[in-house]
């Protein structure tokens, strides 16, 4: 019983750990994505500021954060797994 415990719920190896580095570039690459999109929408709109109001921005300042945050926690969970296992 221990062996099936430990095969499938142990420590996985140091390879894993690239695991949390694809995700951190993959919510940067959002980020930025959805920040040149964002821009753009604004340049693009800025005439017509009805489409450009509070809720908007409201909702675009918390997709971006939402983005910046998972990018700093999976490089913050990359950053341990790669030194734990040293």
């Amino acid at each position: 019983m221990t062996n099936i415990m430990n095969k499938y719920f142990g420590p996985l190896s140091k390879e894993y750990c690239v695991y949390f580095y694809y995700l951190s570039i993959f919510f940067f690459l959002m980020y930025v994505i959805i920040l040149i999109a964002a821009i753009a929408f604004i340049i693009k709109n800025y005439k017509d500021f009805a489409k450009v109001n509070l809720s908007f921005v409201i909702n675009l300042a918390m997709v971006l954060i939402n983005m910046l945050l998972s990018y700093f926690v999976n490089r913050l969970l990359h950053t341990m797994c790669v030194n734990s296992i040293q």
